[in-house]
């Protein structure tokens, strides 16, 4: 069984897994729950140092601090399974948090303030405008339809010839203001015609891995 969570150390942190040696804030620990929810799913050691080395839960509180992050710092309460791994005569505790499937879900800041928050490498970052608008349409009952406009050509004429673009550069190559960038971003990546990657200091948009020029000529179409 030690196999099994060694086998998980070893692979460090990353956007599924998380270590941490100790609970001591609810309210923090209810933000890393959430961003896991809210995108790929993932599981906390608890017990377990930065660098891999396995220190043993301190307390049995630390398992009812989880639980109030996830019952009273996560809007709406986050679902969650554990299991204690005995290494060495010390106990990890292993918190197991499915990805949410009507989420999202959000957590307090650091000043108290609900923020949505997502999981991107090893970091919990906020979700930005554009997420939660793809996040609404996906969770539509009835489809979404565009209209392929000046809007949506100048950014797809800029996708072709440069590899990403950011919301600024967009809005100002296509002269128009943030909350309508913002919709024509969100009805494209919804459509997976574009794509976004988050990162710590910044957020592009760029073509969809899975597009052909052919399923794109389809979809404006479609939308015609």
């Amino acid at each position: 069984m030690s196999t099994y969570i060694r086998k998980l150390i070893a692979q460090g942190e990353h956007q599924q897994l998380d270590f941490k040696f100790e609970i001591s804030d609810s309210k923090k620990i209810a933000r890393t729950l959430a961003a896991f929810s809210n995108t790929d799913g993932g599981k906390l050691l608890v017990g377990v140092k930065d660098n891999g080395a396995i220190a043993g839960v301190r307390s049995e509180e630390e398992f009812y601090m989880v639980e109030a992050a996830a019952r009273m710092y996560c809007r709406p309460p986050i679902e969650f399974a554990t299991r204690e791994w005995n290494i060495e005569g010390k106990t990890v505790l292993e918190i197991d948090i499915p990805k949410s499937n009507s989420g999202p879900y959000s957590a307090p800041d650091k000043d108290g303030k609900w923020m949505i928050y997502i999981r991107v490498h090893d970091q919990n970052l906020l979700a930005n405008t554009v997420l939660l608008k793809v996040w609404q349409l996906q969770n539509r009952k009835k489809g979404i339809t565009i209209r392929y406009t000046d809007k949506e050509k100048i950014l797809l004429d800029y996708l072709d010839k440069n590899q990403e673009i950011t919301l600024s550069k967009f809005r100002k190559i296509a002269g128009i203001n943030r909350k309508v960038a913002e919709k024509v971003l969100a009805d494209l990546i919804t459509l997976q015609i574009i794509q976004m990657n988050i990162t710590e200091k910044s957020v592009f948009y760029l073509i969809h891995p899975a597009l052909t020029l052919e399923t794109l000529n389809q979809q404006i179409k479609k939308q015609q």
